[in-house]
């Protein structure tokens, strides 16, 4: 593994990480602005310019962009998160040049096309209906909001149709011309290529990005509380959680590894727990979103109605018993866990390419791997009891959407938060 990183004279970065026995590339541009930075009125405009940047470009309509990476065998694709949004491709080491081209020609001349995003904004809008229609998808986006409340942080990254549909070519293409700046992009590659080839190639495609225009981020501002929905279903979704930690928070990795003791597997505590033992549940898991300023920790549950007032106390008490810590097999195992995802993600390109990006974005400097397995191996058994405990500081987020009898097996938990205290 090679990995190196070069900084362009516009300010773009580029890092690499080569892999000679591979004969394909996964590569791409992550650009630092997100859902999270948009205003409330432009709520979902980080995913509308996701879309639209594929409609059309000044060189290439859409199916141009479309068929000439598809006529060598590559992919194009791209995502919206909180914090980012990623444009990439997977070629054969031969179409490293084109693949380069048609990324710095979405993100530098796209012509935001109005019939095209007449038509782009209906697809996102059934794309929304849609995610409203899956509880347990939509669930997902309540939580977020009820912990992160009032803040750009907490709103959901599709936005809504009023929004979107109020969205147009001018207002696109204005949030991009101030966001997608040299400075906010990190283009990442991973494959079988010369790092210096592939810094000629984003030099010569990348000349025509803006001076940045960013004003700061709000500060993440946890809050925590309680959201219910009655619906007529036959399964109690519930999303249950507490402040989590940052990427640069000294517990990081430990929260991780706790996760996955917690509910990362068929041999976690919840899951043996409360689905093997009880026969409470069919899904249960636990999680852990990070920030750059904060971070959030949840359990999700789908359950019968009449189980939730037993479900919810069992993931506290078994929150609550790790506060004193637990038995070095345990959390060997789980160590072993979270160090083969890491060291098995090493074998894809993909993998290897969004994580470089990643760490560009948020430490500046791509992290060893042997830093990484090395502070997972050092997490303990107080390190798992310290995150108990942070947890269990914490005041409450809870969600839930299902049968009106369901929900109402929360009011417990819920006096709990309108009154301000944890589950202490």
């Amino acid at each position: 593994m090679s990995v190196r990183v070069s900084g362009l004279a516009n300010g773009l970065r580029v890092v690499s990480d080569v892999m000679d026995t591979v004969e394909s590339i996964s590569l791409g541009a992550w650009v630092a602005v997100g859902a999270r930075d948009e205003p409330a009125e432009l709520n979902g405009i980080s995913h509308l310019l996701e879309h639209m940047a594929f409609k059309g470009t000044e060189r290439r309509d859409a199916l141009a962009i479309a068929a000439e990476i598809e006529a060598v065998g590559g992919q194009l694709n791209a995502y919206t998160a909180r914090e980012s949004t990623a444009y990439f491709a997977r070629i054969l080491k031969a179409d490293l040049a084109l693949a380069v081209d048609i990324i710095a020609d979405i993100l530098q001349h796209s012509v935001m096309d109005a019939d095209e995003l007449a038509r782009e904004q209906d697809v996102i809008v059934q794309e929304i209906n849609q995610s409203n229609d899956t509880p347990d998808d939509i669930i997902f986006d309540w939580f977020q909001t009820t912990a992160y409340p009032d803040q750009a942080i907490g709103r959901p990254v599709l936005g809504s149709a009023p929004l979107i549909r109020a969205m147009d070519s001018r207002c696109v293409l204005e949030y991009m011309r101030s966001h997608y700046s040299a400075a906010n992009i990190v283009f990442a590659a991973a494959g079988r290529f010369d790092h210096d080839r592939l810094v000629e190639l984003a030099a010569d495609a990348f000349d025509s990005l803006p001076a940045s225009a960013d004003s700061p981020r709000q500060p993440a501002r946890y809050v925590g509380g309680d959201f219910r929905e009655s619906r007529d279903l036959e399964q109690a979704h519930l999303l249950m959680g507490m402040r989590g930690v940052a990427y640069d928070d000294n517990d990081f990795y430990a929260t991780t590894v706790f996760s996955t003791l917690l509910g990362g597997g068929m041999s976690s505590r919840l899951f043996q727990e409360v689905r093997e033992k009880r026969g409470l549940v069919y899904s249960i898991y636990s999680y852990t979103s990070a920030y750059v300023d904060g971070g959030l920790f949840g359990i999700y549950a789908g359950t019968g109605d009449k189980h939730v007032p037993e479900v919810v106390p069992l993931v506290f008490d078994e929150i609550a018993k790790l506060a004193r810590g637990a038995p070095d097999d345990e959390i060997a195992r789980a160590r072993a866990q979270v160090k083969a995802t890491i060291l098995m993600s090493l074998e894809s390109t993909s993998s290897r390419c969004e994580q470089l990006a990643r760490q560009m974005i948020v430490f500046r400097r791509p992290l060893a791997i042997g830093e990484i397995v090395a502070r997972v191996e050092a997490v303990d058994s107080a390190a798992i009891a310290r995150v108990a405990t942070r947890l269990m500081e914490s005041r409450l987020t809870l969600a839930g959407i299902g049968p009106g009898a369901g929900m109402n097996g929360l009011e417990g938990a819920a006096k709990r938060l309108r009154s301000g205290d944890t589950f202490n």
